[in-house]
């Protein structure tokens, strides 16, 4: 099935300044995506992004990298492979929490896909080494041509034992002599066998060593051959991808569009309002100023504050005894008031009496 997708988000990609290796030089213009791939031929885990038809993320996910959290909405990682350290810029901290999951994730999952990898090389290479170590090792010995005294005991004995007592076995020379004469046969068919094996093994091993030069002229091509599919299969890879998700594409270009131009209507939004932050410095230097002017007439009008609130608590104060003299004043016009209205009655009294 080649690479699949399994997970994708936006985000802005950055990378590392191969000069100065401290500022971070932006490789997208806007938010892009951003896609984790997995390689089911390769058992292998990459993040791939494009801007357009430029791949500006192409990192192989290794069980020794390390995605770091530097803000609420940054990340970054460093690719040894490709020499640099990539940078992503996303738009909450929910997308920069989900992306380092994935990432753990998909690391460990590399780590153990790694291990069952050379696992099975492991399994696969010990008999093929033990079996050849075993014809390349033995050496050409007398005893490997001829065989072993205890392979050749038994014949050697039952046969020679005619011939160590001729006189209790009785066996006429002829017969002997015709005996002598098939052990020298076979003894010649050995030593020719022998030889042929002989042969053989050295051309094997002669075979073994070209093999070994074919091997290592063949893993330097395949190498070669890798970096150069790994360089191509960014392009088809995404190239399949695009072509499995072309019909969810075209029906999404349109809103992508759309999104461009509010984004290039943002972007001058944008310098504008640095030109309109550079005539606010300005601006609030010469306020920092007047800001100045202002605290020192601030501290006079404190004390211009400060001696109202004496003299309001001044006039409080007397508008209390006023208030209290007044209460007198009423009180005693009260009492007045009361006598006259007795006197009225005593001297209406007096008139009704007359």
């Amino acid at each position: 099935m080649g690479e699949q997708p399994i997970f994708s988000t936006r985000a802005h990609v950055f990378q590392i300044d191969p000069n100065t290796k401290k500022n971070w030089v932006p490789t997208s213009k806007h938010a892009v995506t951003v896609s984790y791939f997995y390689d089911s031929t390769r058992n292998v885990y990459r993040i791939i992004s494009l801007d357009g038809s430029k791949a500006i993320i192409n990192s192989t996910i290794t069980p020794n990298m390390t995605f770091t959290k530097t803000s609420q909405k940054f990340g970054q990682w460093a690719d040894s492979r490709a020499n640099t350290v990539y940078g992503l810029g996303f738009s909450s901290e929910h997308h920069l929490s989900k992306f380092a999951e994935k990432f753990q994730e998909f690391k460990e999952a590399a780590r153990l896909a790694k291990e069952k990898s050379q696992e099975k090389m492991e399994l696969t290479s010990t008999p093929s080494q033990e079996s050849a170590g075993g014809d390349l090792q033995s050496p050409l010995t007398p005893e490997s041509i001829n065989g072993t005294d205890d392979e050749r005991t038994p014949d050697v004995t039952q046969n020679s034992e005619p011939r160590a007592e001729p006189t209790q076995n009785a066996l006429p020379f002829s017969h002997s002599s015709a005996i002598s004469k098939h052990w020298e046969a076979e003894l010649a068919a050995l030593k020719g066998n022998n030889a042929k094996l002989t042969a053989a093994l050295l051309e094997s091993t002669a075979n073994v060593k070209q093999w070994k030069q074919q091997l290592a002229a063949y893993q330097e091509e395949a190498e070669r051959l890798h970096k150069r599919v790994t360089e191509l299969e960014c392009v088809s890879s995404q190239a399949n991808a695009v072509h499995t998700h072309k019909t969810e594409l075209n029906q999404t270009i349109q809103e992508l569009e759309e999104t461009l131009k509010v984004k290039e209507e943002e972007i001058e939004r944008l310098k504008q309002e640095i030109d309109n932050a550079r005539e606010l410095q300005e601006q609030r230097d010469s306020l920092t100023q007047r800001l100045q002017e202002v605290e020192i007439r601030n501290k006079d009008l404190e004390g211009q504050l400060s001696d109202l609130e004496q003299r309001l608590e001044k006039s409080q104060s007397e508008q209390e005894a006023f208030r209290n003299n007044l209460k007198t004043l009423l009180e005693i016009l009260d009492g007045k008031i009361f006598e006259l209205t007795e006197l009225r009655d005593n001297l209406a009294k007096l008139l009704e009496c007359s």
